[in-house]
């Protein structure tokens, strides 16, 4: 039993872990919390080795229906869920986090504000949260803070200079970009610079052509250009303006279980994540491919649950997805 627990400190500890990355052994694997129509959340995991997903044990009681909460990971293996609304109790400052080597749960410090439906974002690795909604007078807020997980504390950092409730949001040349409504639902958006500590009103060709989901990946900020995620558009900060980047010439359908729920980086291709908990990988490396020249070789789906499907499933689904009974909500990428 002596010799369990040692390896078991071993293996869940930092040496550990640091090793493994720093020789590139370190697995990326996707997580993804799904919202059922009873409003329960679960979250799942999928493995690229194996091409499956597997079930998790249930998150945390308080975020077991909670509504509008956010998720970021820190340090590639603390994944973090912060905020929202309880359906019974209200808006909250909870925070807790999953450690990817210990399979555990544990506390964070409180945020410093109660609210849902916000926006949040990592740079640096430090998690901040602006906007969104809270009980009371003031419904829609402006305020904004950072959390530091070195120092382990929360701290306010500038306020917007509009109350917002976002709706989609990204880290793009050092920036944090959000877009969404304001108190008197209007659409409005807003750039903060973390080095000057600055909210600033913008309203130029990257936020009006801006749609969900999108990512920054190496440098560069791409989107969805269909509802599928089959065709992706890229932003060229040259001309300010958004430009038809690949298409996969197979295309899904518009049904919700095909929605693309997110788009993340695994193992240096571009992720495209659906609510039928299928995915499609990537190949965007080459820095001197021509737009959608031959770019339908360089996209694989990976089949749902790890199992290929014939024409007749995939139109079955179709039609089931007009009654899907869950969606995702969230889909973070954990170093394993």
């Amino acid at each position: 039993r002596i010799v369990c627990k040692r390896w078991n400190r071993l293996l869940s500890g930092n040496y550990y872990y640091s090793l493994r990355k720093r020789n590139g052994m370190a697995e990326e694997w996707v997580y993804v919390f799904k919202r059922d129509r009873e409003g329960k959340i679960s979250w799942h995991a999928f493995d690229p080795l194996h091409q499956l997903w597997k079930s998790l044990p249930p998150v945390p009681a308080e975020y077991s229906e909670a509504l509008g909460f956010g998720c970021a990971v820190l340090s590639g293996c603390y994944l973090y869920l912060f905020g929202g609304k309880d359906p019974l109790r209200g808006s909250m400052r909870r925070v807790v986090f999953y450690n990817a080597r210990t399979n555990k749960w544990h506390r964070a410090p409180d945020m410093l504000r109660k609210r849902h439906f916000f926006g949040s974002c990592v740079i640096n690795n430090c998690l901040y949260v602006a906007g969104g909604e809270c009980e009371g007078i003031q419904r829609t807020l402006p305020s904004a803070e950072v959390y530091d997980p070195n120092r382990n504390r929360w701290a306010c950092v500038a306020e917007m200079n509009n109350g917002m409730v976002p709706f989609i949001g990204v880290v793009y040349d050092g920036k944090w970009f959000l877009k969404g409504l304001d108190s008197h639902r209007q659409v409005t958006s807003e750039v903060y610079l973390p080095s000057s500590n600055l909210w600033s009103t913008i309203d130029d060709e990257m936020v009006t052509g801006w749609r969900n989901p999108s990512i920054t990946f190496n440098g560069k900020l791409y989107s969805s250009d269909c509802r599928d995620g089959c065709k992706l558009r890229v932003y060229d900060p040259n001309t300010g303006t958004w430009a038809k980047f690949m298409d996969s010439k197979h295309h899904l359908g518009s049904s919700r279980a095909f929605e693309a729920a997110a788009l993340v980086t695994l193992n240096g291709k571009l992720c495209i994540v659906r609510n039928n908990m299928s995915i499609t990988l990537v190949d965007i490396s080459d820095p001197t491919m021509s737009i959608e020249t031959d770019s339908a070789r360089m996209w694989e789906t990976v089949a749902r649950k790890g199992q290929h499907r014939s024409f007749v499933a995939n139109l079955w689904s179709t039609i089931a997805g007009r009654n899907l009974k869950s969606h995702i909500i969230h889909c973070q990428v954990l170093q394993v």
